[in-house]
């Protein structure tokens, strides 16, 4: 095989592989610091003259033992030239065993850190692992599928040859632990600061990506169209719309947030009132709920302050019927019968923050007082 042939059979399997790799390196510190640990040796005048010695045996010992006759000893046939599919096919096949190598890596390390909770080497904690990279874990799944999508098309050679085929579902399945530790890496995200509506787009939109490599693999195992494949990501993506389009995921993340806040007795971190204040009328009976559970009387006063603000304008656009929602309506009524149960209260008056604390104004200074003519001494009219 020539350099030329070489370089291109090499090609696919080293770029690809280095890409994959810094995205583990993003994701993984440990992969960072191994390879940040990683050094060349110094190109000392000594170094450079030991690697031109060893060039030159290397040259020495393959004209030895690759001799080259002016006249072929035995008369043999000639070697036609690979297909082109055929070369590609030795490209694709490297790249997915270096592929599936590098995954390997960084799926090993997960299951022995992230799921069985070992400990991790040095001072790392198990927070700085698990909280790093959970999207680009899931970059290095999309390019995955892409590659499966774009080089190995149904019904071609390549996809058609049994080693490969088995490569492709090995990959596709330490792809699938891949998307399942990006999911637990968002849980844990979760379980240390808290539950948002964009996190839990995150993790729908992870559960996406595994159906959709899913379907890749299905695509190319069942000779299916490119037609089928998009149909069925779209209908995919659409179950998807209608379930999200019913489920309040703003009133998902502020009960989730309420019932495991360090407050309640919960494993979570301490409520942001803040961020319940931005959900607006989602978090509303999650507020009223947290307030009726609350035995310290000045968070009880900030989450009634809060609760207050958005209750005035959410019945404020209910009175409106261009802004009534039946939603709302409902959040109202559920409202109206845990006030019955003398579950609010009123907050204390003054100028709330975002968060519902008092802000502290500053007193007014008083004017100093203005001196009367009379109150001037004679003297200093005097001098005037």
């Amino acid at each position: 095989m020539s350099a030329l042939n070489l370089l291109g059979l090499l090609i696919m399997p080293v770029v690809g592989g280095a890409i994959f790799l810094a995205l583990f390196s993003a994701a993984n510190p440990i992969i960072s610091n191994a390879l940040a640990n990683l050094a060349l040796p110094s190109l000392s005048p000594q170094n450079t003259l030991r690697a031109l010695f060893w060039c030159a045996v290397f040259i020495g010992v393959r004209s030895l033992l690759r001799p080259r006759w002016r006249k072929p000893l035995v008369a043999l046939p000639e070697r036609k030239i690979g297909k082109p599919s055929a070369f590609l096919t030795r490209t694709i096949t490297l790249s997915l065993i270096v592929f599936n190598a590098v995954f390997a890596l960084q799926n090993s390390l997960d299951l022995v850190f992230l799921w069985s909770g070992a400990p991790l080497p040095g001072d790392m904690g198990l927070a700085e692992y698990a909280h790093r990279g959970a999207y680009p874990l899931i970059v290095t799944a999309l390019l995955a599928g892409l590659f499966v999508l774009v080089a190995l098309q149904p019904g071609s050679d390549t996809a058609s040859k049994p080693i490969v085929r088995r490569l492709v579902l090995v990959w596709i399945a330490q792809n699938m632990i891949l998307v399942a530790s990006s999911l637990l890496r968002t849980a844990d995200y979760i379980e240390a600061y808290a539950l948002t509506r964009f996190r839990i787009a995150a993790m729908i939109w992870m559960v996406l990506v595994a159906v959709g490599l899913v379907l890749i693999c299905w695509r190319m195992l069942a000779d299916k169209s490119a037609h089928w494949l998009i149909n069925a990501n779209v209908l995919a993506a659409l179950i998807v719309l209608a379930v999200v389009s019913v489920v309040d995921l703003g009133a998902v993340a502020a009960g989730w947030n309420v019932r495991h806040a360090k407050e309640v007795g919960g494993r979570g971190v301490a409520v942001d009132l803040g961020y319940l204040h931005t959900l607006g009328a989602p978090a509303l009976v999650s507020l009223v709920e947290l307030e009726a559970a609350l035995d310290d009387a000045v968070l009880r006063d900030r989450v009634a302050a809060v609760r207050q603000d958005i209750l005035l304008n959410v019945q404020r656009r209910q009175g409106d019927w261009r802004g009534w929602t039946w939603r709302d309506q409902r959040r109202l009524d559920r409202i109206h019968a845990l006030r019955q149960n003398g579950a609010l209260s009123a907050p204390a008056p003054g100028a709330r923050g975002w968060d519902g604390r008092l802000l502290q104004t500053a007193p007014i200074a008083a004017p100093a007082p203005i001196a009367s003519p009379a109150s001037v001494p004679l003297t200093s009219l005097a001098e005037r």
